[in-house]
């Protein structure tokens, strides 16, 4: 990893992390903040009032990918502390990629290859390498004996937390209204706002809502990383709709980071063919960098608010451009003349971006 680290591109003020789910702040889903960002201003409203801001004929692309508890605890020789365990994702052949963390919650561990942790049940864990090479964080692990991540971790995990969580929230808490495929290590939170009465109410404003899936992996890029390769699938149907969208000239919004990594793969493989249904691994990395892509399938974005050294900001500057995201975060940031101040990470409220 590189020392020669981007400046940030605004200040967080301080306070600003959502501690708890908004309902356990007397808010429903959708009553969170939403900045609404185009070319000509910013406005502040509340996630209820999206259908205000989007047109019959756009379409909303979702990510149906569900949350696993998949945090473990976990035992190593020689230490009678108890280390986490964030299980990202699992590979074709049974294998799985973990972050071992360290007992105080202050951050990853590195382990040994060949080390072997104790988890839950009696399962022991090898660790063999890291995964993708070239980083020490994620490691590519095998259980003994073999078990399904899906099952084991429902029965023995809890979901992931970060130390701006107050108190223990369960599973329900990181799903999304419509999650229906497991898989993800931590929510999809984009959707979260996304309530089934402000479903509704955009579907009656005549805004097509679509599917698609891809499995998140534990967050990294707030420590400067690039995103991790996921799982996702794009189904023929929602790749048909995205197709007939833009050639009526109407907006494909993505709803989160996810979605438009998802999109733009599967434009990637499409080349300068038509857009079809495909699934598989992606490693692509969107942004206005050298080496990254800029988007060419999504026109808009909703998405929660990402911390200033967030890699997730190359993705918003990838649909929207940097001066539109340079403006809806300097106005999310100062909101003084505006009411109470945003709120950020999983938990707080939203931008929809409409270069």
């Amino acid at each position: 990893m590189s020392s020669a680290l981007a400046p940030p591109r605004f200040a967080l003020p301080p306070g600003s992390d959502a501690a708890t789910p908004p309902e356990a702040r007397g808010l429903a889903r959708d009553q969170v903040r939403l900045a609404v960002a185009r070319p000509d201003d910013v406005r502040h409203a509340r996630a209820e009032d999206l259908p205000a801001h989007l047109e019959a004929g756009d379409l909303l692309v979702v990510n149906t990918s569900a949350t696993l508890p998949s945090a473990l605890v976990a035992r190593r020789r020689g230490s009678t502390a108890d280390w986490g365990l964030h299980v990202s994702t699992a590979l074709a052949d049974g294998s799985w990629v973990v972050e071992l963390r360290r007992p105080d919650r202050a951050g990853p561990a590195t382990p040994e290859p060949g080390e072997v942790l104790h988890l839950p049940d009696g399962v022991r864990l090898h660790l063999q390498a890291p995964h993708p090479a070239g980083q020490q964080r994620l490691w590519r692990a095998v259980t003994h004996p073999r078990v399904d991540r899906v099952p084991y971790l429902r029965e023995h995990g809890s979901p992931i937390r970060y130390p701006y969580v107050r108190g223990h929230w369960p599973i329900e808490a990181l799903q999304n209204v419509y999650a229906e495929q497991p898989g993800s290590a931590e929510m999809a939170s984009a959707g979260r706002p996304l309530s089934e009465r402000l479903l509704v109410r955009l579907m009656a404003r005549g805004v097509v809502v679509a599917p698609l899936v891809l499995h998140t992996g534990v967050a990294s890029q707030e420590a400067h990383e690039p995103p991790q390769p996921e799982w996702f699938e794009v189904p023929e149907t929602t790749a048909r709709l995205v197709a007939g969208t833009r050639a009526a000239g109407a907006r494909v919004v993505a709803v989160g980071t996810t979605v438009v990594r998802a999109l733009e793969s599967a434009a990637l493989r499409a080349g300068d063919g038509p857009l079809a249904g495909v699934s598989g691994w992606t490693d692509l990395v969107l942004g206005r960098r050298p080496g990254t892509r800029r988007a060419r399938i999504v026109t808009g974005l909703l998405t929660g608010l990402h911390e200033p050294e967030a890699s997730h900001l190359d993705l918003l500057e990838a649909v929207a451009g940097a001066p539109l995201v340079t403006a809806a975060y300097d106005a999310v940031a100062h909101t003084d003349a505006v009411g109470p101040r945003y709120l950020w990470h999983e938990f707080g409220d939203s931008m929809l971006l409409l270069p």
